[in-house]
């Protein structure tokens, strides 16, 4: 089995975790027949600099003719001045809209081995294994009529609008009851449906969906009590399910149960294909050093081999790659606790890409 990957390791820290990424392709490659072709090409920052504009139509087409795409990170200081419609996430955004991704996957799992890394308490984080399926395309971040007006006696007034069709609920829906029937079948979709009349709706299409779905158990929060469950008893979810504007701010709290943001992966996925990529940025105060921490990078091409190619069984050999160099006493700086061994990017990508080839020739 061959498929195409378009890389774009991007700035900044992006360039480094990118490389140890490919090292645990390469392994996958040399010891299954599962090939991945690598395609390399340039967007964000690094292509303001080469290019003036953050992504070329060329480097657009080498996403759009791919089987997944493979994202560093991208941004930094040294672009802030720039107008915002040339700014290098702009990439980011085009990749997405191009690529029609439409829902957003952010695991946060805590390793037995990291524990103490988070600021909550071990008993209540010890059980947390749990992924959010954001919707990407729609809602309050995209629907019209939105900005700012001027009214007629010379005050500003801001406008969004929240604002969802059945069809972009019913499609994410059946993505979290996919991904849910793959775990331990059990969805949470979160909404508003007491004060906002579109994600009542929501919550309407959602218990549709689930009709087809009898053996995953669903049950509806609103978002306020979400956002206080995740640090009273974030072991009670599965799938969380939710709308743009929630998602992405549940997403981000509950990265931050795991200890680090090093150690998180991301998928967005569409109708054919995915963009994968680490939570975290460029860290630009940190790139070429040596010090950041591939593990995020490496653990999106597990998701990769997983909900691109159906390859369960490398994704789960990818993540027992990570175990075990945690189990070992390996970290980076970001993950570092007493009686552990510092190790740089590239070694921690060089152990990781070792304790795979052992799994995979076991």
């Amino acid at each position: 089995m061959r498929y195409t990957v378009a890389v774009f390791p991007g700035d900044g820290i992006g360039v480094e975790v990118v490389a140890e990424a490919r090292k645990i392709i390469d392994t996958v490659n040399k010891l299954t027949d599962v090939q991945l072709e690598i395609r390399e090409g340039i967007a964000g920052g690094a292509s303001i600099d080469r290019y003036g504009v953050p992504l070329t139509d060329e480097n657009l087409q080498l996403a759009l003719s791919a089987d997944a795409v493979l994202l560093g990170a991208v941004g930094g200081p040294k672009w802030e001045p720039l107008d915002y419609s040339i700014r290098p996430e702009r990439a980011l955004l085009a990749l997405r809209k191009e690529l029609g991704l439409f829902a957003n996957l952010r695991p946060a799992r805590v390793f037995p081995q990291l524990l103490s890394a988070s600021t909550l308490k071990e008993d209540v984080i010890k059980n947390i294994d749990l992924i959010v399926v954001r919707e990407l395309t729609g809602g309050l971040y995209f629907a019209t009529p939105k900005g700012v007006e001027t009214l007629p006696d010379g005050r500003r007034k801001g406008v969004n609008t929240l604002a969802y069709t059945e069809d972009e609920i019913r499609r994410i829906a059946k993505i979290a009851f996919e991904i849910a029937r793959q775990r331990r079948k059990k969805v949470t979709s979160v909404d508003k449906a007491n004060v906002l009349e579109a994600t009542e709706l929501w919550r309407n299409v959602v218990e549709e969906v689930h009709k087809d779905y009898p053996d995953v158990e669903l049950n509806h929060m609103y978002v306020d009590n979400c956002a206080m469950q995740l640090v009273r008893n974030p072991g009670q979810f599965d799938v969380i399910l939710t709308c743009n504007m929630f998602g992405d701010i549940l997403s981000d709290e509950a990265s931050m149960l795991t200890g680090s943001i090093g150690m998180l992966p991301s998928a967005s996925l569409g109708e054919k294909g995915g963009m994968y990529e680490p939570v975290h940025g460029s860290a630009p105060d940190i790139a070429g050093q040596d010090k950041a921490n591939p593990i995020a990078t490496i653990l999106s091409v597990a998701m990769m081999y997983r909900y691109t190619f159906k390859q369960d069984k490398i994704a789960e050999a990818i993540e027992k790659a990570v175990e075990k160099a945690l189990e070992d006493g390996y970290r980076t700086q970001d993950i570092y606790e007493e009686g552990t061994t510092v190790v740089g990017t590239k070694k921690m990508g060089d152990i990781i890409a070792a304790n795979l080839e052992n799994i995979l020739k076991a």
